[in-house]
């Protein structure tokens, strides 16, 4: 996990070109397929009565729009038309009953990115600052394309970025396609501001569906803060406290995000960790499909789902994450509190390094996995590591673990359930198969007649 600070370029005032119209607009949706032949769901109809209004890019491709003055207001509609290369809002508030909708306008599609940046300011495509109850996205997600750089320093481009304070986001329905981070959503810590101190506030209530990101160079999605603490003086991460140290003075924690769903989206060659989540209370992250991630090789970011240091309460279920570099499914997420943890009916299968699924979390998390199934792992299938605090019994239940270790080495019993520096586990009705023959299952790992399955492991669902 990595920690990196908005650029500059959100501090730049520039002028603005922009279009009114007072019009109801609607048009009809053709049917879009992706490239599985699985057809899209558009999004949903907007109030035809809102009041719309159609925003250009200006002569240099932009478009930046302060709306502390309240010009745009609950319910309107902002419809993007054309090419441009960064758009920025600031200070965009709708209400809960009536947000505001960033979107194409219709009939038309937007593009919003520099392929070309390679360093200094206009660092994110599309960035929203200070800004509550938004829904962005597109009549359907070919309609709304964010294209971020492709040069040598894109490590520090944004796709899509929500900072200060930005939260009740909905984002649904857009591509996403290279650039350093494409989803980015965190308050970093302002000295003199403790609203951006835990527990004094939090983000409330960001959904993510219906986005497709591929080829980022870091994480597909980075959601919530990933420092433990962060030193005030300095502005820098701090992952552990000095002997004698508490929280105070310049140490503090950062805000966390609150009911937070990831959803539907498809992910795939990414540098980084695919779908990284730290920082949130009430986590759901379901029907994602995460594929060819890790590209960096880099061990410290190498996770195709990541629940990070400081989720408590989340709900996994019904994903598939496969053939990428790294740990299928990496959990850090904290027992605080009575906090709990679900994964359940998750395909995880096929990676070149590292194990299958690792918990390393904190505050004797206890996470209830059942139904999922683990195959094809490079290491072990399950590995239960309590170095952190992870030390309550894991209750893994009704699992299918298949064909562990492909990187070589014995196929034993903790070959599938590896437990290490306390950590433990209570076993029931799980299935262990040394191959996938064995296992008497289709490619997608669903049995076939006469399976030894049985009632364990992972069903296909439709949504």
């Amino acid at each position: 996990m990595r920690r990196i600070n908005l650029p500059s370029m959100l501090l730049l005032a520039l002028t603005l070109t922009l279009t009114f119209t007072n019009c109801s607009k609607t048009s009809s949706i053709e049917e879009v397929r992706d490239e599985t032949g699985v057809p899209e769901e558009p999004a949903p109809p907007v109030d035809p009565n809102a009041k719309q209004y159609t925003l250009v890019p200006d002569k240099d491709g932009r478009l930046v729009i302060d709306n502390k003055s309240g010009q745009y207001q609950p319910g309107d509609i902002l419809n993007l038309k054309g090419t441009f290369y960064a758009v920025i809002f600031y200070n965009l508030s709708g209400s809960a009953a009536k947000p505001i909708v960033v979107r194409n306008e219709p009939g038309t599609v937007v593009k919003i990115g520099n392929t070309v940046w390679d360093g200094g300011s206009w660092s994110t495509a599309l960035s929203f600052v200070n800004s509550r109850y938004v829904k962005v996205g597109g009549t359907s997600a070919s309609d709304f394309i964010i294209n971020g750089s492709t040069k040598p320093n894109r490590n520090a481009y944004f796709d899509l970025s929500l900072s200060e304070h930005s939260d009740n986001f909905e984002i649904g329905f857009l591509t996403i396609t290279n650039g350093g981070t494409g989803i980015w959503a965190k308050t970093d810590p302002v000295r003199g501001d403790a609203s951006t101190y835990y527990p004094n506030s939090y983000m409330e209530n960001l959904s993510i569906h219906d986005v497709s990101i591929s080829g980022t160079n870091n994480e597909a999605m980075y959601i919530g803060h990933t420092a433990t603490y962060w030193n005030l003086a300095t502005n820098q991460s701090v992952y552990e406290l000095a002997p004698g140290q508490t929280v105070g003075g310049d140490l503090v924690q950062p805000i966390k995000w609150r009911n937070v769903k990831i959803y539907n989206n498809k992910v795939k060659d990414i540098g980084a960790d695919g779908i990284q989540t730290a920082a949130i209370d009430r986590l759901e992250v379901y029907n994602n499909d995460v594929t060819n991630w890790g590209l960096q090789h880099n061990p410290s970011h190498s996770g195709g789902l990541l629940i990070g240091g400081r989720v408590t309460n989340s709900n996994v279920h019904d994903n598939q994450v496969h053939d990428g570099w790294g740990d299928l499914c990496q959990f850090f997420g904290s027992g605080e509190n009575s906090a709990t943890h679900i994964f359940t009916n998750n395909l995880f299968r096929d990676n070149t390094a590292n194990d299958g699924v690792t918990f390393r979390g904190t505050d004797d998390a206890v996470i209830n996995f059942s139904n999922n199934t683990v195959a094809r792992a490079f290491g072990v299938a399950l590995r239960i590591n309590g170095l952190l605090g992870q030390k309550g019994k894991q209750l893994v239940s009704s699992n299918a673990f298949i064909q562990p270790r492909t990187g070589g080495g014995v196929i034993d019993d903790r070959a599938y359930i590896y437990t290490e520096n306390g950590g433990q586990v209570t076993e029931s009705s799980n299935t262990k198969f040394a191959t996938t023959t064995a296992a008497g299952v289709d490619n997608n790992f669903q049995p076939l007649p006469n399976s030894g399955l049985l009632n364990s492991g992972y069903r296909v669902k439709n949504f």
